[in-house]
């Protein structure tokens, strides 16, 4: 995202923040930019019975809760630490003059708000659409295409079953008979309880595997 230094020169601080800590809370003024340096932070909504939805899980070099950053509004979701995390922030003031000063960041947040827009729409088309198995399935094959949360080396989703179930809204007894299924149509490999997915060009060649 933003180079560590830039931001440090507008004024930028950084912290440590422990696993499971809460970084903010839905509902809470905004005020700061948030970049992670090290760690993982989800980014959810939590309800009265409990349940969590995720929204996103932000990954080394990339930002969460940016979203008040530019409408000024509340914060939408919380972020809690998922590990030992380094952090970033920057005030909303100095973030935007650092946008003014380098249009290009600008351009850069476009293309990545588009990207967030734009998987929100696959989640929405996949769950009205498809059943739970061909839903898994289609998630697994975005994850592997367009975000880090799939290692690029071996294949290991970097997700929990429990993540996929709050990112789809679905029961984690679902997501768990749902990769199984597609375990047993040699989709997916699962070993030690993780589940790895094969190369991109192998993936390509399964679109219809499921119907």
């Amino acid at each position: 995202m933003i180079e560590p230094e830039l931001l440090i020169g507008a004024g930028a601080t950084v912290k440590k923040v422990k696993a499971t800590e809460v970084i903010f809370q839905e509902g809470e003024p905004a005020a700061f930019y948030f970049q992670l340096l090290e760690g993982s932070v989800s980014w959810s909504n939590f309800h009265h019975d409990g349940k969590e939805t995720l929204q996103a899980l932000a990954g080394p070099g990339e930002c969460f809760g940016e979203l008040p950053v530019f409408d000024r509004q509340p914060y939408a979701c919380s972020a809690v630490a998922e590990t030992d995390c380094l952090v970033i922030k920057l005030g909303i003031d100095p973030f935007h003059r650092l946008l003014q000063e380098h249009p290009e960041i600008s351009m850069m947040f476009n293309q990545m708000l588009s990207q967030k827009l734009r998987f929100k729409l696959f989640l929405v088309k996949q769950l009205a659409s498809h059943s739970p198995e061909q839903t898994v399935w289609e998630l697994y094959k975005y994850l592997q295409r367009n975000t880090n949360n799939v290692c690029h080396n071996c294949g290991k989703v970097l997700l929990t079953r429990q993540q996929i179930a709050n990112l789809t809204g679905m029961r984690v007894e679902t997501v768990i008979r749902a990769t199984k299924s597609l375990e047993m149509r040699g989709s997916v490999r699962i070993a030690k309880g993780k589940v790895f997915l094969k190369s991109l060009d192998r993936l390509q060649g399964m679109q219809t595997i499921i119907e």
